[in-house]
């Protein structure tokens, strides 16, 4: 099955990238939809971006996180610490 269209793959026309199969013409980059070869692109968290474009989302906010719509993981690392050292505190 075709990670981006949920149709049948046919070996002739498949494409696999980090674990996921897709069509030839289904295989693109995530923000300009410009079709992708094994040579020219970039994942991230599951997401497939062309090389320009990749290099772009980054240097707009300067991390792999917020540049690409996510969460920082620091953000997420802080939360995690934060929970913890209530759970210790009420432990005590």
């Amino acid at each position: 099955m075709c990670s981006a269209c949920l149709k049948p793959v046919y070996q002739m026309e498949k494409i696999t990238a980090d674990k996921y199969i897709f069509h030839k013409a289904c295989f693109c980059c995530k923000h300009c939809k410009k079709k992708l070869s094994m040579y020219s692109y970039a994942p991230l968290n599951g997401e497939f971006y062309c090389i320009f474009h990749y290099q772009q989302l980054f240097r707009r906010k300067g991390n792999y996180d917020e540049g690409f719509g996510h969460a920082q993981h620091k953000d997420r690392w802080l939360l995690k610490n934060a929970a913890d050292l209530v759970h210790d505190e009420s432990e005590a």
